[in-house]
């Protein structure tokens, strides 16, 4: 069994970007209607009329929002340096592949945060548009918003 030093505790780092990551994805978005039909069963039919406001995720302002994508990458980093650590400090990894594999890790990061810039582009359905892009750069990487 590879690393322990930490008791593998360095998962909940990455659980904590995840639990903020989804904040962020469901910032100002209307609950599920699962999740309406639930609350109903508990707050009653008529909960959502007298409290529409609380058919929606709570709306963070913007720059709420920049600082919750910061800390998601900051935590992110520091899940793999929690996990690098663990399998050197545990003997699974020696000082060379401890490094090499701490750079593999970090650039998987960043190259996780790229998209084709079609993704992101004003002509995408899923943003709007109506699907016919005259972009010259459209399969060019750029980092997601």
């Amino acid at each position: 069994m590879s690393g322990g030093a930490f008791q593998y505790n360095q998962y909940k780092i990455g659980q904590i970007a995840e639990d903020i990551q989804q904040t962020i994805d469901k910032n100002g978005l209307k609950l599920d209607e699962d999740l309406i039909k639930e609350n109903k069963k508990w707050y009653g039919n008529d909960y959502y009329e007298r409290f529409p406001e609380e058919l929606y995720h709570y709306k963070y302002p913007d720059n709420v929002i920049e600082k919750f994508k910061e800390a998601v990458d900051i935590l992110k980093k520091a899940e793999i340096y929690a996990q690098r650590i663990d399998w050197l400090l545990s003997g699974d990894d020696g000082e060379e592949s401890f490094f090499r594999r701490l750079q593999e890790d970090l650039k998987q990061i960043e190259n996780d945060k790229l998209v084709l810039f079609s993704e992101t582009c004003y002509c995408n359905p899923k943003n709007g548009g109506d699907g016919i892009c005259h972009c010259n750069i459209a399969d060019t990487l750029v980092l997601k918003n």
